[in-house]
């Protein structure tokens, strides 16, 4: 299908949005049996991660952990065997920290205000508003990656540097007030093919910044060093540096970085997986 050159009305953009939608939009496991819970835990995993990646990784997550009851229930490294494949592990604390947030808290009830859902671990006030119209159906203006592009497809052909300030109003201008879920998840299924068919318009966004490099970096050494936790359970320090295969001194020091952010447990002659 080609790419249509879509003016920058209102009404002929949410028409052309819709056409596509109709005919590509893409079938997901989180959109359908919808919950407050499983729509966080798509959306936090979501957060900077390839969508092919969640798709394969969320039913697996959602059958071990089906409610947040259970998530809070679980130790860190229940939760962490099934967060493998997904990177950025500080979201898998984060999200566990939430479940309990919301079982002590909330009664196990997903609150539906954005503002309050933006002081949960590891939501913020970009993903607290997507969660308020994936769960709850409300209308609440946000941007992410695949919509940033669509409104700069459309609205900005050629611009360079455009700030998110001059895409928010054209975002809540023709924001489906109606059905809000449906109207987002046809801007981020259209701006997923964007991506794909033609050059990638976030780079004309003053928000653009590319990814830095993965292999070598700590975070790379992070997932190793909590893979080897997961498959072994608790290991001798100097075992662990072994196994990462990288300078001892710096799995010593991403260890402690660790250690701090309440992943691993470091005693004298062993490190594991925290269990608080």
């Amino acid at each position: 299908m080609p790419v249509p050159s879509l003016p920058p009305s209102p009404d002929s953009f949410r028409g052309q949005v819709r056409i596509f939608y109709d005919r590509h939009g893409r079938d997901f496991a989180w959109r359908g049996n919808i919950t407050p819970y499983r729509i966080v835990v798509s959306e936090v995993m979501l957060q900077q991660t390839q969508v092919e990646r969640v798709s394969s990784a969320f039913p697996r997550f959602i059958e071990h952990f089906p409610d947040f009851e259970s998530l809070a229930r679980a130790t860190l490294e229940e939760v962490l065997i099934e967060w493998q494949g997904l990177g950025y592990n500080r979201r898998a604390i984060a999200l566990k920290k939430t479940a309990e947030r919301v079982v002590s808290e909330f009664s196990g009830n997903l609150p539906c205000d954005a503002r309050i859902l933006a002081t949960l671990p590891g939501i913020g006030k970009a993903t607290a508003a997507s969660v308020t119209v994936f769960a709850f159906n409300i209308p609440v203006a946000f941007i992410e990656t695949n919509i940033r592009r669509v409104f700069l497809h459309c609205f900005f052909p050629g611009r360079k540097e455009v700030p998110d300030r001059e895409i928010v109003p054209l975002v809540v201008e023709t924001m489906d007030e109606e059905d809000p879920r449906t109207w987002f998840w046809a801007l981020m299924d259209y701006g997923a093919y964007l991506g794909r068919k033609s050059v990638n318009a976030n780079r004309r966004s003053s928000h653009y910044r590319p990814q830095s490099a993965f292999l070598g970096s700590d975070r790379q050494i992070r997932g190793i060093i909590l893979r080897i936790l997961v498959r072994e359970g608790g290991i001798h320090p100097d075992t662990l540096c072994t196994l990462a295969g990288v300078d001892a001194e710096r799995v010593r020091r991403i260890m402690k970085v660790l250690e701090n952010e309440g992943f691993i447990e470091i005693q004298r002659d062993l490190v594991r997986i925290s269990r608080e």
